[in-house]
């Protein structure tokens, strides 16, 4: 069975490129534009892996986002890894660094990302069940 990939972003145009890019590795991939939409589709699809932006409804949204997947017991094992360009967007001096607790995600990519390095970041996390 194909491994499941759940895309949250609001930009529209990034996520049917990515999605067309994962699909033809072979992905099943679903996708969601915002973080409430996001939580309800995990919850249902159950995925092996979620791709989330940070910058939605809010500013923020995707990092509150990736605290309350944690929260959900049949999703705390699923990998997050983090797709945004906040950083620049922002003009913020520093990186993000994935913990345990502010920022419960496996890696954080900056926007834009190349295709090989997001194959690379979803091969490398997808939870192998």
């Amino acid at each position: 069975m194909a491994n499941k990939v759940l895309i949250v972003d609001d930009d529209m145009d990034l996520v049917e490129s990515m999605a067309n890019l994962l699909e033809a590795k072979g992905y099943v991939v679903f996708t969601a534009s915002n973080g409430e939409e996001g939580v309800d589709m995990a919850k249902a699809e159950r995925p092996d892996l979620i791709l989330l932006d940070v910058m939605m409804t809010t500013k923020d949204e995707g990092f509150n986002v990736a605290r309350r997947l944690r929260e959900v017991e049949e999703l705390r094992g699923t990998p997050v890894v983090m797709v945004s360009g906040v950083r620049k967007e922002m003009n913020l001096p520093f990186g993000f660094e994935p913990d345990d607790t502010w920022l419960p995600v496996k890696q954080f990519l900056e926007k834009p990302v190349k295709p090989e390095v997001l194959l690379k970041a979803v091969a490398e996390h997808i939870r192998k069940d």
